[in-house]
């Protein structure tokens, strides 16, 4: 009697295991199957007008289309991004409100900020690299140089003479910039602007010397004349200006950054909503007219799952620790 009713107790606890498997199984797909029901706020941590707005922008409307809800954006813009990814990393999980991070707001701003207000490891689901940008070294025409070279001779002529513009502290193109002053050896003030377009509106006005920045926010400014583009961060000759020469080519040996832009949610939303965010957040960015776009403005497309947008994170981290410890930048 006393083995009938181990058994009969084991069958039951394993019964219930089984039970319990299978309704967190359950409940997993039932979230996948009704999200969405409503509309999801995409939040830009950039102004209006940017290119983490513009690349933004057409993926919500993309997502609306294959999602079959509304997917409204929303600038909060402030402190190099950071003020918009606050603002999802305490959103509630539930897959109605996602950020367009950068490497500004999710790589930079860690090492950075002493204190920031968000983990950007933690305190987010990784959804997918949405792709990477050519970022430009431009200056104004009235600049009297013409290559990498050529500037840092001049700053050097005029120490602190000249100005660089970026679109916060914290952003990209600061500290792109501040890497630069430290590997060059030069003294160049730091003028900091609430994202690309009042920073290019002062830049191409020559109330500022030089920028880096995309070529999203740059190159139609170059091809027209109003601003003199000198070289690109990337390790290779990019393909949206194969003209011009690499900062590492021109003097600075190993010098490399990139801006990059991602889907990211608040940790703890639904792993099923985050693979089905994952694959429609791809299946836009193979279309066609979203390739052609993405192009024109100097991105790279990126194709990744969860896990190796994640391990990507960890990797832009690690490597601008180093940058930035080397640089000596800080902001309170």
């Amino acid at each position: 009697m006393a083995r009938a009713l181990d058994y009969l107790s084991m069958t039951t606890r394993l019964a219930c295991r089984a039970l319990c498997v299978f309704a967190l199984v359950g409940s997993t797909v039932c979230a996948a199957q009704t999200w969405p029901t409503k509309a999801i706020k995409l939040v830009i941590p950039f102004p209006a007008g940017g290119s983490t707005d513009i690349v933004g922008r057409l993926l919500a409307e993309k997502l609306t289309t294959s999602l079959g809800q509304t997917v409204i954006v929303e600038n909060r813009a402030g402190a190099g991004g950071t003020t918009g990814s606050d603002v999802v990393a305490k959103a509630t999980p539930d897959g109605y409100t996602l950020l367009i991070g950068t490497s500004s707001t999710h790589a930079i701003a860690p090492a950075l900020y002493e204190r920031l207000s968000y983990n950007s490891i933690k305190d987010f689901s990784p959804v997918a690299l949405v792709g990477t940008a050519t970022i430009l070294l431009v200056t104004h025409p009235s600049l009297p140089v013409s290559s990498v070279t050529e500037l840092i001779a001049l700053a050097k002529s005029k120490p602190g003479a000249l100005s660089f513009g970026s679109t916060g502290n914290g952003s990209v193109s600061h500290l792109t910039a501040e890497y630069f002053k430290a590997t060059a050896g030069i003294a160049i003030e730091h003028i900091p602007y609430k994202g690309d377009a009042p920073m290019t509106i002062d830049l191409v006005s020559g109330r500022i010397s030089l920028a880096f920045g995309t070529a999203v926010a740059f190159l139609p400014y170059v091809q027209s004349g109003k601003l003199k583009a000198l070289a690109v961060t990337s390790a290779q000759a990019s393909p949206i200006a194969p003209t011009l020469p690499t900062v590492s080519a021109s003097g600075l040996n190993g010098f490399e950054a990139l801006q990059w832009f991602g889907v990211f949610a608040p940790n703890g939303i639904s792993s099923a909503v985050v693979k089905q965010l994952n694959t429609e957040v791809n299946r836009a960015l193979q279309l066609p007219e979203v390739r052609q776009k993405f192009e024109s403005l100097g991105i790279e497309i990126s194709n990744t799952n969860q896990e190796q947008f994640a391990q990507f994170i960890q990797d832009e981290n690690a490597k601008w620790a180093k940058i930035i410890k080397a640089s000596g930048a800080k902001v309170d």
